[in-house]
């Protein structure tokens, strides 16, 4: 299995687009589903923003999710959201990896549900470590952090 990642582009958008619409990941990562138009024009100005990283996830040259990072409010932040199909076999950990590698930026945060036990995984196989919870629009959230000393 080759995992691989490479900038965003408009062509990948229908294949992301499918993977946000899957009820399960978004019940997982509780986080709704966009339609079309709001997908497109929120994916458009994300391609479009070279402040921000926007990687599609590749296996064996199919597309399998994507990896982002961002300017957020408590810091340079992370995401990632990988097909139904791709789960279970470490591609959003080595995608993620290739993510941390190139946004040299310190400290890293991401955020992820309690109850989406395989991402928070994900995360602190990346070096991520819990530094906080809370409850943000009704959904349960661990905060992690990854520091210059934990890549």
């Amino acid at each position: 299995m080759d995992v691989t990642v490479r900038d965003a582009t408009a062509n990948d958008l229908p294949i992301l687009f499918e993977h946000q619409q899957d009820p399960e990941a978004t019940r997982m990562a509780a986080f709704p589903p966009r339609d079309w138009d709001r997908f497109v024009a929120h994916w458009t100005n994300i391609i479009a923003d070279d402040t921000l990283t926007a990687k599609t996830v590749l296996v064996d040259g199919q597309v399998a999710g994507n990896a982002v990072s961002w300017d957020g409010p408590t810091g340079r932040e992370v995401g990632y959201w990988i097909g139904r199909e791709f789960w279970g076999r470490g591609i959003a950990t080595l995608a993620l990896m290739e993510v941390v590698r190139e946004v040299e930026i310190r400290p890293l945060f991401a955020h992820v549900a309690k109850h989406n036990i395989g991402s928070r995984r994900v995360l602190e196989k990346c070096g991520f470590k819990v530094v906080s919870e809370g409850r943000v629009d009704d959904v349960d959230e661990f905060v992690l952090r990854l520091d210059a000393e934990n890549d």
